[in-house]
C-alpha cells in the first residue's frame, strides 16, 4: 500500500505541473481507486474527461469510480446532460450504456451502445462493449456480431478473440471456440486468462486430461490470481483418477486467492425460533439444473417462517421455472453490475440471516462475494456443487447420507448439514411426454444411453462402456449432447470409439434439442449409462421420470456421487455399482433380463413420483429444519439475544 501511496502522490505533483493533460488526471484516478478512493478518483477522472471528452478509456474509468462510490445515478444524470448537448460523441454515449447495464436497464444500454457504434464505425471498443452487454443480456447471436466486427477492425487484438471465443463457448459451439483458443495461447499479453478459457473450452469437447494440464500452465503464468485456480477447480471433478483431496487443495488455494476485508459484526436478532430472511445467490435462478432441482422445495418452505430473497440477474418472464422463483420471492435483487465488494454490501443492507450459494465457480457464479460474508450463516447447495468449496467463510454443505458419509467427511472444510432423504427435490416438467414401451421388445436388442455433457465421458468412461458392448454383440449406444450438433466434434468422438474395437454403427451421435424433444427421446433407451467421474445429476432423474434406470458408479468426491444419491432416493440402490469391473458386469447383468427391464419401466414413473426424489412437502420440511438447525447453531455462539 505504501508504494501505491507514493505512486498516488507522484501523479498528483504531476497534475499539479501539467493540469492540462488528460493523461496524467486518468493515471491519478486509476491510482486512487487502486488505494481504495474511489469518490477522489472520480473527481480526477472527470477532470480528464473535461480535457479529452472523446476519450473513451477515461470516460468508462469514471462509471467504473462511480459505481465503486455509489454514485452510478448521479454519473448517468451527468452523462445523461453530457449527450443532450453532446449528441454526436461516442465516448458518452458508450460510457452512458455502460451505466444503464450496471443499473440494470439493459435494453436501454443497448441502444446507448448502438449509438456509439453508430457514430465510431471504425474503432474497435463500442463494437465490443456492445458485444459484452449483449452476451450478458444472453442475446449470443448478436453478441457474436458486434464481437467480430470489433475482431475485424482490430484483429491484432488478442483480447477480443479471446472474449468472441466465451461467447462461442457459451453458444456450445467449443470446437470453434477452442481453434481459436489455439491460435492465441502463444500470443496474448494476457495468457493465462486465454489458457483457462482454452483449458474450459478443451473439456468441453472430451479431453479432460488436457483441460487440467492447461489450468496448471495458467498458474504457472500467473499463481497469485485467481481465476486460473477457479478454472483448475471447475475441470479437476471431470479428470479421471483424481482423489478427493486433491480437490479440496485446489479448491483451498482458490479461496485464499480470494480478496476479503474485514467486516462488521451481524446484528441479527439472534431468537432461534423468528421468521428467518434467506438469500439465494445465483445466476441460473431458471430452467437449468439448479431450478429444476431446487425450485420445488423452495416452493414448499413455510412461508410464515422463511422469507426469500433472490439474488440474481433478472428473471425471464418467459421462462416457467424463472416464474416460480419470482412469485415465492419476497424481494428480487438484481445482482448485474454489482461487483462483488458491492453485492456484499447490498446483501447486507437486506438483514439476510442465511445466504444460499447455488453457483459455485461456474461462469454464472458469485461465490466469490462470499468471502466477503453475505449473511451470518452461508451455506453451499447446487449449482457447481462438485465439492467442497475450500472457503473459509461457507459454513455448511447441504447434502445426504448417500453423497456424504460420515468416512468422506474429511475432504471437505465445511460442516456437513445432512437432509434425511436426498439433497434435491426433482421438479419433473409437466410437458414431460408418457413413458413408451422398452425398445428392446420391438428392436430386438438393448439400447443404451447417456443424454449428458460431453466434458463427462472420460477415457475410463469409454474404456467401461466398450466392455459392456463387447459383452452384448447386439446392444448399440446412444450419446446425446449438445456438443454433438458440431460436426468436428462428434467426428472426434467417432474416432475415439473406433480406436476402442467399436463398430460405427452401434453408436448414433444426437445433438442439441428442446427440452420436450430431449425427454421424449429417453423412450429411444433401455438403459441409461452414467459417466464417471463426474456423474450425472439432473439427467439422472430425468432419465428415471422417462422410465429409464441408470447403471451408476459411486466415486469419493461429491460430483462422482449424485447419481448415487438419486437412484438411491428413489429407491433403486441396486443399479449401483463401486467399481470400474463392478459397474461393466452391472450394467452387463440388467441388460440381459429383457422381461424385467419391461417391468420395471412400466412402473418406474410411479415410483419416481412416489419416492422422496420428488416429494416437496417432505423435502420442504426438511430443508425448513436444516436451515433452522444451522441458524440456531450460529445464534447460540452470539451473546444475549436482542430485544
Amino acid at each position: 500500500m505504501n508504494a501505491i501511496s507514493d505512486l498516488r502522490d507522484g501523479a498528483l505533483r504531476q497534475c499539479g505541473m501539467t493540469p492540462a493533460d488528460p493523461a496524467a488526471w486518468d493515471r491519478l484516478g486509476l491510482l486512487l481507486m487502486a488505494s481504495r478512493d474511489p469518490g477522489l478518483a472520480h473527481a480526477a477522472f472527470l477532470e480528464g474527461q473535461m480535457l479529452a471528452p472523446l476519450a473513451l478509456d477515461i470516460a468508462l474509468h469514471a462509471v467504473e469510480a462511480a459505481t465503486a462510490a455509489g454514485e452510478l445515478i448521479g454519473e448517468l444524470s451527468r452523462l445523461d446532460g453530457w449527450c443532450a448537448g453532446n449528441a454526436l460523441n461516442p465516448a458518452l454515449h458508450a460510457a452512458r450504456g455502460i451505466a444503464l447495464e450496471r443499473l440494470g436497464q439493459h435494453d436501454a444500454a443497448l441502444d446507448a451502445l448502438e449509438v456509439a457504434v453508430a457514430l465510431a464505425p471504425t474503432e474497435p471498443l463500442p463494437a465490443c462493449l456492445l458485444g459484452g452487454v449483449l452476451a450478458r443480456s444472453n442475446r449470443l447471436a448478436e453478441a457474436e456480431a458486434a464481437l467480430r466486427r470489433a475482431w475485424d477492425l482490430d484483429p491484432a487484438d488478442t483480447r477480443l478473440a479471446n472474449d468472441l471465443a466465451a461467447v462461442l463457448m457459451r453458444m456450445h459451439r467449443h470446437a470453434e471456440a477452442r481453434a481459436i483458443l489455439l491460435t492465441l495461447a502463444d500470443q496474448s499479453h494476457d495468457a493465462a486468462s486465454v489458457l483457462c478459457n482454452l483449458a474450459t473450452a478443451t473439456a468441453c469437447v472430451g479431453l479432460q486430461a488436457e483441460a487440467v494440464a492447461l489450468a496448471e500452465r495458467a498458474i504457472v503464468l500467473a499463481p497469485d490470481a485467481l481465476l486460473p485456480w477457479r478454472t483448475l477447480c471447475n475441470t479437476l471433478p471431470y479428470c479421471d483418477g483424481v482423489p478427493g483431496q486433491r480437490l479440496l487443495a485446489a479448491a483451498g488455494q482458490c479461496a485464499q486467492r480470494l480478496p476479503r476485508y474485514p467486516s462488521p459484526p451481524f446484528k441479527n436478532d439472534t431468537d432461534p425460533d423468528r421468521p428467518l430472511r434467506i438469500g439465494l445467490l445465483s445466476g441460473s435462478l431458471r430452467s437449468h439444473p439448479v431450478g429444476w432441482l431446487t425450485i420445488a422445495g423452495f416452493e414448499a418452505l413455510d412461508p410464515s417462517a422463511f422469507e426469500l430473497i433472490c439474488l440474481a440477474r433478472p428473471a425471464d418472464a418467459g421462462d416457467p421455472i424463472a416464474r416460480r422463483f419470482r412469485s415465492i420471492a419476497h424481494d428480487w435483487i438484481d445482482t448485474d453490475g454489482f461487483s462483488d465488494t458491492a453485492l456484499a454490501e447490498r446483501a447486507r443492507s437486506a438483514r439476510l440471516d442465511v445466504l444460499i450459494d447455488l453457483g459455485g465457480y461456474g461462469d454464472a457464479g458469485r461465490m466469490p462475494a462470499c468471502a466477503y460474508r453475505l449473511a451470518p450463516v452461508q451455506i453451499k447447495w447446487v449449482g457447481m456443487q462438485n465439492h467442497s468449496t475450500g472457503l473459509p467463510e461457507m459454513d455448511w454443505f447441504l447434502t445426504d447420507r448417500w453423497e456424504t458419509p460420515v468416512d468422506l467427511e474429511h475432504l471437505y472444510s465445511e460442516r456437513m448439514l445432512r437432509l434425511p432423504d436426498g439433497y434435491v427435490c426433482y421438479s419433473p416438467p409437466p410437458y414431460a411426454p408418457d413413458v413408451g414401451p422398452l425398445p428392446a421388445l420391438t428392436n430386438g436388442f438393448v439400447t443404451f444411453g447417456c443424454f449428458n455433457n460431453l466434458a463427462k465421458i472420460t477415457p475410463a468412461t469409454i474404456r467401461a462402456w466398450t466392455l459392456i458392448l463387447q459383452a452384448l454383440p447386439d446392444a448399440r449406444l446412444v450419446l446425446k449432447t449438445h456438443q454433438f450438433s458440431d460436426t468436428g466434434t462428434a467426428d472426434w468422438m467417432r474416432t475415439a470409439f473406433a480406436a476402442a474395437g467399436v463398430d460405427p454403427d452401434r453408436l448414433a451421435l444426437r445433438g442439441a434439442s428442446r427440452h420436450r424433444a430431449f425427454m421424449a427421446e429417453y423412450n429411444d433407451i433401455d438403459i441409461a449409462l452414467d459417466p464417471f467421474p463426474y456423474s450425472s445429476g439432473l439427467t439422472t432423474c430425468e432419465a428415471l421420470w422417462m422410465g429409464v434406470p441408470t447403471v451408476v458408479r459411486a466415486g469419493e468426491s461429491f460430483a462422482a456421487r449424485h447419481s448415487f444419491s438419486h437412484m438411491c432416493n428413489a429407491g433403486f440402490p441396486d443399479w449401483v455399482a463401486h467399481s470400474e469391473p463392478g459397474y461393466v458386469d452391472l450394467a452387463v447383468t440388467k441388460a440381459s433380463d429383457v422381461t424385467a427391464l419391461a417391468a420395471r419401466r412400466v412402473g418406474m414413473r410411479a415410483q419416481v413420483k412416489a419416492s422422496p426424489l420428488t416429494d416437496a412437502p417432505r423435502f420442504g420440511a426438511h430443508l425448513g429444519a436444516a436451515l433452522r438447525h444451522a441458524w440456531r447453531d450460529w445464534a447460540e455462539h452470539q451473546g444475549p439475544r436482542m430485544t
